[in-house]
């Protein structure tokens, strides 16, 4: 399996050059990636009521597989962001990954 870090640099690298295309400073890009993060979690959202059925206006909209794909647009989203903010995301994410689960653990 390849390295998912990689592909996750690469993607980050991918939308750091468009946004500088655009004239966004790296905040102004920062800012961006955290507001999709927010609306990918929405559509996760979105599928789990679909998933439920509990819209009676749209009923089972979505399926368990359409919230599995969303949860993992937004842990991607999520990285991708982490990414595009800090050279050392690998280490920083493993860093606060053994933080937070020693508190569960």
């Amino acid at each position: 399996m390849t390295d998912p870090w990689l592909t996750i640099t690469a993607l980050a690298h991918r939308l750091d050059t468009a946004d500088r295309a655009q004239g966004l400073t790296p905040e102004d890009s920062w800012i961006l990636q955290v507001l999709k993060i927010a609306e990918e979690t929405g559509e996760a959202a979105q599928a789990v009521i679909g998933a439920k059925g509990t819209n009676p206006r749209k009923g089972n909209s979505h399926t368990w597989d359409d919230v599995h794909a969303e949860v993992a647009d937004t842990v991607i989203t999520g990285l991708v962001a982490l990414a595009r903010m800090r050279p050392d995301a690998a280490d920083y994410f493993a860093a606060q990954l053994k933080e937070k689960a020693a508190k569960f653990i």
